[in-house]
């Protein structure tokens, strides 16, 4: 082994040493700390009392299976709808693209609660759906909406569909036309060529797509917490009232970890039926260890979705004619539409609300005031809590920069395994269910006296955040030309003048935009400051948590806002960013 080489696998353990550091640290070691201690007493002796009690009650197992179902639901509707958006957004052409991806984006990094809160004024007895209903005659009186396992769905769907939209325009983007194109010229019409062609290739974004949305809506709590009802109740409700209620932590535990082997589950059947590969674009009948039970399923699968596209086809030649061609991308158009609309349509509604002179939430709202804004302005709660929110999300941006940076330009260096295992790590803070990771870091931060700190709420922000940060900064980096570098390199330059005079300047933009959405995941951040925030302490989001469970009135549609005010700017920036920086 010569020593170039050495220098450089030595130069790419210094550029992985600090994130491995900070994930090994504030990642790894707590989840399993904290889930060894379900299976453990006080002593360290191996205790399965809690796991007797979980089994005991079959409560536990149905709120479970009801989380299971909750997110089997979200996530066929999101796929559903999200994929004529997708379709839309790939067959498109670039000048129209930007503005259909920003419709897109747009409801994907606004605020969580925002839209909760929103749904909760649409679907509300005096909400429009209600007063839509009645006027135009299809119910007499105002139905209840909320509280229900409608609510919930329409909730959750609309939170999650984006993830499914951006998850499949990533593999439609990478099918080629011509395909589609050869089989118009061989007789097919558009809609078959599309059920033969275009939809089984797009197939593992599909189901790459339901993967990432049902392992999401599995540790979800917003939604069913404020729109449902005790039928709706998850898992990660109960997690939350055995640590903050009960401060039960071994059981709270145990919880964590049945929603951690059900995510595992789930990992595991669709390796069996469509194999992990697919989610790096492969298309598999099966997975690592497919059976022949998962061979016949795509099969038959395959076949459905052939026999749908000769039916549509032969229905559009009788309604047409032989001789005429169907109308291209209409239907699909007018899909996308109502689905953007239903995507923006929370963000809209809290905006009239917000100016409203009634105490309560109504609607239609009367009057025009902005004494909610003005008192938002004058509380020292309410500014605490945005500046607090504003500085954590700012040094969280920080610091991804400064461990994931590093780590990218190390992945680009690493092929085969060590490359897939890296990947892995840098995205597994994705894949756990959130909750499990705030609760562990809770666990960590009371025995540290990190809890109600800064910089504990900076680290839980970062670990969360840095699998976007890390995702886009590789994205830059893969379109960037390394033969520039090389020419640095050839004239003299060392590696760290190559990065700070070369590398860095060219990709520059691409990371402020990878930083700018880091900032806006930490601004929007929950699960950990619910666990690590308290008293006067509290970030944005969790002080507008603590207000909605205790009343929902137009301060706080206010502050929703004006939230969605700065998340906009934000990210129509780093959409600005990153355009200019994939033509630079």
């Amino acid at each position: 082994m010569t020593a170039a080489v050495l220098r450089r696998r030595a130069s790419t353990l210094v550029l992985l040493a600090p994130v491995m550091l900070l994930l090994g640290l504030f990642f790894l070691q707590p989840v399993l700390s904290f889930l060894a201690r379900g299976l453990t007493t006080e002593t360290g002796a191996l205790s399965g009392v809690h796991v007797e009690r979980l089994f005991a009650s079959a409560a536990y197992g149905q709120v479970m299976w009801t989380s299971i179902k909750l997110s089997f639901w979200v996530t066929l509707a999101s796929i559903v709808i999200g994929y004529p958006v997708a379709y839309l957004l790939a067959t498109t052409d670039k000048s129209r693209r930007s503005y259909w991806a920003l419709f897109v984006l747009l409801p994907f990094w606004s605020s969580f609660l925002v839209r909760t809160f929103a749904w909760i004024v649409i679907l509300g007895r005096n909400g429009p759906v209600n007063a839509m209903l009645t006027g135009s005659g299809l119910t007499e009186r105002s139905q209840e909406l909320l509280y229900s396992w409608f609510a919930v769905v329409v909730g959750m769907t609309n939170v999650l569909a984006p993830f499914a939209i951006l998850t499949m325009l990533g593999v439609m983007e990478g099918i080629d036309r011509r395909v589609v194109r050869a089989a118009e010229t061989l007789g097919a019409r558009p809609v078959q060529a599309f059920f033969r062609v275009f939809l089984p290739l797009s197939m593992p974004g599909v189901t790459a797509a339901g993967l990432m949305v049902f392992i999401t809506a599995l540790g979800f709590f917003i939604a069913p917490a404020l729109l449902g009802s005790v039928r709706q109740t998850m898992i990660a409700q109960l997690v939350i009232q055995q640590i903050l209620e009960l401060t039960n932590w071994p059981f709270a535990a145990v919880l964590c970890l049945m929603l951690l082997i059900a995510a595992f589950a789930i990992f595991w059947l669709y390796d069996r039926l469509v194999g992990l590969s697919s989610l790096a674009g492969e298309v598999r009948a099966g997975g690592l260890g497919a059976t022949g039970l998962a061979a016949r399923a795509a099969r038959s699968g395959r076949r459905l979705i052939d026999a749908t596209g000769d039916g549509l086809a032969r229905l559009a030649g009788w309604t047409l004619g032989e001789g005429r061609p169907a109308s291209r991308g209409r239907g699909t158009g007018i899909a996308a539409v109502a689905v953007i609309v239903f995507l923006l349509a929370p963000l809209l509604f809290l905006i009239p609300v917000s100016v409203s002179e009634q105490s309560f939430v109504a609607w239609p709202p009367r009057g025009v005031t902005f004494k909610w804004y003005a008192e938002i302005f004058a509380s020292p709660l309410w500014m605490g809590a945005a500046g607090l929110s504003f500085l954590v999300a700012f040094l969280t941006a920080l610091l991804c920069f400064a461990v994931a940076v590093p780590a990218a330009f190390a992945f680009l260096r690493l092929t085969g395994w060590s490359a897939g295992a890296l990947f892995a790590l840098m995205v597994s803070p994705l894949i756990v269910p959130r909750m499990v990771v705030a609760v562990s870091l809770f666990y960590l931060y009371a025995r540290l006296g990190l809890v109600g700190t800064t910089l504990g709420l900076v680290i839980g922000h970062t670990v969360i955040a840095l699998p976007f940060f890390f995702i886009a900064v590789v994205a830059v980096l893969k379109t960037y030309d390394r033969r520039l570098d090389q020419a640095a390199a050839s004239l003299g330059a060392s590696p760290w003048v190559t990065a700070r005079r070369v590398t860095l300047p060219l990709v520059g933009t691409g990371l402020v935009s990878a930083a700018l959405f880091a900032f806006v995941v930490s601004l929007d951040e929950l699960n950990i400051a619910l666990f690590a925030s308290g008293g006067l302490n509290a970030t944005l989001p969790k002080l507008m948590w603590d207000e909605a469970t205790l009343r929902f009135s137009p301060l706080l549609a206010a502050v929703s806002t004006l939230v969605l005010v700065v998340m906009s700017i934000l990210v129509i920036a780093a959409l600005r960013l990153r355009t200019q920086s994939t033509e630079a």
